[in-house]
C-alpha cells in the first residue's frame, strides 16, 4: 500500500482539534511557555505559533525584548511541539484565525475574560506559578 504524503491532513487523527494556534513574545523562553506549547500540540494535529515582532513589542510594552526577534523564532522553530511559527505583527487574532484556518486558540489563564473576541474555539491553560519572562527579568537584575 502506498501512503500519499500530500494528503497528510485527511489522515485520522484523535486530537480534538486539526489547527491550533498560540502566540506571544518568548522573550527569555521559560517552563511556563514551554507547558503551554506542549499542552497545545496534545490537543492538536498542527500548531501554528505566532511570536511578537520587536516592533510590536516595542509598540506595546514600550521597550525592546532582549531576545531579538529572530532569535526568539528560532529557539520556536527548534521545538519539537512546534509545526510552524509565523510573526505577529499586530494584535488582530481574527486576521490570523481567518488567514490559517485555526480551529482553537490556547493562551493562559491570565487572559480568561481579556482575550479579543474571535470565532473559534478558545483553550485557557493554568499560568505557570511564579514563572515569567518579568520574573526572571527581575532575578537577572534587568528592567522589564
Amino acid at each position: 500500500m502506498k501512503f500519499d504524503f500530500n494528503n497528510i491532513e485527511s489522515v485520522a487523527s484523535n486530537k480534538k482539534f486539526k489547527r491550533m494556534y498560540t502566540s506571544g513574545c518568548f522573550d527569555i523562553f521559560h517552563q511556563g511557555h514551554l507547558n503551554i506549547v506542549k499542552k497545545t500540540k496534545e490537543l492538536c494535529d498542527y500548531l501554528i505559533v505566532g511570536v511578537s515582532t520587536d516592533e510590536l513589542i516595542l509598540k506595546s510594552k514600550g521597550r525592546l525584548p532582549l531576545i531579538p526577534f529572530e532569535e526568539r523564532v528560532s529557539i520556536l522553530e527548534a521545538n519539537r511541539y512546534v509545526d510552524e511559527v509565523i510573526p505577529q505583527v499586530d494584535k488582530d487574532k481574527q486576521a490570523i484565525v481567518d488567514q490559517y484556518n485555526i480551529d482553537a486558540i490556547s493562551v493562559g489563564s491570565d487572559w480568561l475574560g481579556k482575550y479579543p473576541s474571535v470565532s473559534c474555539d478558545m483553550v485557557y491553560f493554568d499560568y505557570t506559578p511564579n514563572v515569567s519572562s518579568t520574573v526572571l527579568k527581575k532575578k537577572l537584575g534587568v528592567p522589564n
